[in-house]
């Protein structure tokens, strides 16, 4: 089920809210913690697909076996048991996460390799196993070196489960959700908590649906047609996918951020504006940080961290982010751009002192430049579909915008309400205009605006402010005939 979707926000947010609450005013607290449980498993398996079902039933599966595993690891005191069920702790969730994702990937390297003629199993990739396999790895890990508190079952399973977080993120640690889940005083709606979830989700909305969803529609025809473009054209695909990446995962996070708070839950932020950043380093503190925060703990630092010396402190950073390009995909795209990232950060650290005194705005500049040109490899099928974007970025030679990009734009009802409203001559005259007016603003606002949580730690509602979000919401809405996934479903 998608949060940008009517079923969600008409039928099954209203459903699960009620539910929830309702159980816990008649004192039903585990029931309520139960019903979001299921509700959350209904969220997950939405569709009902045999293909749907079975991978509910993974997901259901792996909570089960986790949960025994420490189980059987608190009922220990000998530590050779305890690394015992470590080790079939991390195999599972591993072994399930590399079968899943990595298992056709392999084998097509390695017919490649050897010339063998290995069948390929064409698994579609289970909706969220990246998240929730590392939710479980965290705990298993975090158990093992007695960090861990007892859980029940119940709270374990709603921990993993939880629907906001469950398929793209945050990705979120035991202690950070189950006391909240126990916390006797967030079983009640809060009347301050509830207007800033609507408020998040509200501003989540329009970031994917108005925004998002139209830069995916010129990336779209980009990417399928890159030998036809110019080099204007390319670069302002590129900046298009950059500013489709940017909106699209800044909206997810304030939906989830923003639906937490409907239940008195505050997730972890897990984006801060990272296109203000002023080095590759700073926006990786600022993009996905829930997921950086957790190579770090359990990647970075058993490896040596910073500890070992200056030599071993870059190595780390490269192992960090080849295993990130790894996460986000099985293909040589995502580990050429996850090792594009690690280098320069490792170079980044080296001229640190030199970099420095450059002017921060052209600091700004080069990390946007250097992250948009990274998200062109990101998004490509193959590297060789990226270089032939890149060829036409610096020898396509010069003249109009694609034309099937603008006619596409052109097509969006909001342009046809500005042909009415007087722009058609401008409109038919300089087709190119509102399509690249559209891209900076979107750039000049990823670079000035406030992100959502600064603005709900300062919210106050104001006539104003309702009108807005009022405007937003109902433009959203009446914009979700195109239903589209999130990017990060796919990772």
């Amino acid at each position: 089920m998608l949060f940008n979707s009517y079923v969600f926000i008409f039928l099954f947010l209203p459903l699960v809210l009620a539910g929830y609450y309702g159980l816990n005013s008649i004192k039903k607290h585990k029931l309520a913690l139960c019903w979001l449980i299921v509700l959350s498993l209904l969220f997950y398996g939405y569709d009902y697909q045999p293909v749907s079902m079975r991978y509910l039933a993974l997901l259901v599966v792996s909570i089960l076996l986790n949960f025994l595993l420490v189980e059987m690891m608190s009922r220990t005191a000998k530590n050779k048991w305890r690394r015992v069920c470590l080790i079939m702790g991390l195999l599972l969730n591993l072994g399930i996460l590399f079968y899943c994702k990595y298992y056709d990937f392999f084998i097509e390297n390695i017919n490649a390799i050897f010339g063998t003629d290995i069948g390929f199993l064409r698994i579609v990739l289970p909706l969220g196993i990246s998240f929730y396999t590392f939710q479980q790895l965290s705990y298993v890990i975090d158990s093992y070196k007695r960090d861990c508190e007892k859980y029940s079952l119940v709270e374990y399973a709603a921990y993993v489960s939880f629907f906001p977080q469950l398929i793209a993120g945050p990705i979120v640690y035991h202690d950070e959700l189950i006391p909240q889940l126990r916390d006797m005083n967030k079983k009640r709606i809060n009347a301050v908590c509830f207007s800033k979830g609507i408020y998040a989700f509200s501003l989540g909305l329009a970031k994917k649906v108005l925004v998002a969803d139209t830069f995916s529609k010129v990336v779209t025809i980009g990417y399928q047609s890159i030998g036809d473009l110019n080099t204007p054209s390319a670069l302002l695909v590129m900046v298009c996918y950059s500013m489709q990446i940017y909106f699209d995962f800044s909206g997810y996070c304030d939906m989830a951020y923003g639906i937490g708070y409907l239940f008195n839950i505050e997730l972890p932020v897990n984006f801060n504006s990272p296109y203000k950043a002023d080095s590759i380093v700073s926006f990786w503190d600022r993009w996905h940080m829930t997921l950086t925060r957790f190579f770090t703990k359990y990647v970075y630092i058993p490896l040596g961290g910073s500890r070992r010396g200056t030599g071993r402190t870059y190595l780390n950073i490269l192992v960090v982010f080849f295993v990130s390009g790894v996460w986000h995909g099985a293909n040589w795209t995502f580990i050429l751009w996850g090792m594009m990232n690690g280098v320069a950060n490792v170079l980044n650290k080296i001229f640190d002192k030199l970099y420095k005194k450059v002017p921060k705005i052209l600091r700004i500049g080069m990390t946007f430049l250097f992250s948009t040109f990274a998200w062109s490899l990101f998004r490509a099928e193959s590297i060789k579909q990226a270089k032939q974007l890149w060829d036409r970025l610096f020898h396509g030679g010069f003249g109009a915008i694609y034309a099937p990009i603008t006619d596409q734009f052109q097509d969006m009802i909001e342009m046809k309400i500005l042909y009415r409203a007087g722009f058609g001559s401008l409109i038919e005259t300089q087709p190119w205009f509102f399509v690249v007016l559209f891209t900076v603003v979107a750039v000049m606002a990823s670079f000035t605006m406030r992100n959502t949580q600064e603005k709900v730690a300062t919210m106050r509602y104001t006539n104003r402010k309702i009108a807005v979000i009022t405007f937003l919401v109902v433009w959203s809405v009446m914009s979700l005939s195109e239903v589209s996934e999130f990017l990060y479903f796919n990772f």
